[in-house]
């Protein structure tokens, strides 16, 4: 998913049908929102976050239908540029990063739901 926005974030493109395979709901929504709202004040993103998502928890345990992933995401080489500059000076980080995926009615997994904390949570 966090791959996938970035691609998108490259050109602010909020429509991309490739975030629907990897996100729903309220997750989709969100990511949505956000490339929007770039799209909308000009702003890009270059580059890419870091991952290492682990699955913490999954339910139920014998033929999960939701699985919950911990990670520790750095994002201090994602940044955001407007007409070609840096947006501001702030340098980004680790940060601590939960997420639920949920299995779909045809079979596919998509995170429905993630929360980002703030730089140091991890």
């Amino acid at each position: 998913m966090w791959r996938q926005m970035a691609k998108a974030g490259e050109t602010a493109d909020w429509q991309s049908p490739e975030l629907a395979k990897y996100a729903t709901g309220d997750a989709l929504g969100v990511i949505n929102r956000s490339l929007y709202t770039d799209h909308l004040n000009g702003v890009v993103t270059k580059g890419e976050p870091k991952t290492n998502p682990q699955v913490s928890k999954v339910d139920p345990p014998d033929n999960p239908t939701t699985v919950m992933i911990s990670d520790c995401g750095d994002d201090s080489g994602w940044l955001k540029y407007k007409n070609g500059q840096l947006l501001n000076d702030t340098p980004g980080g680790r940060r601590s990063i939960t997420a639920e995926v949920k299995k779909q009615q045809d079979g596919t997994w998509r995170v429905t739901r993630f929360a980002v904390e703030a730089v140091g949570t991890c």
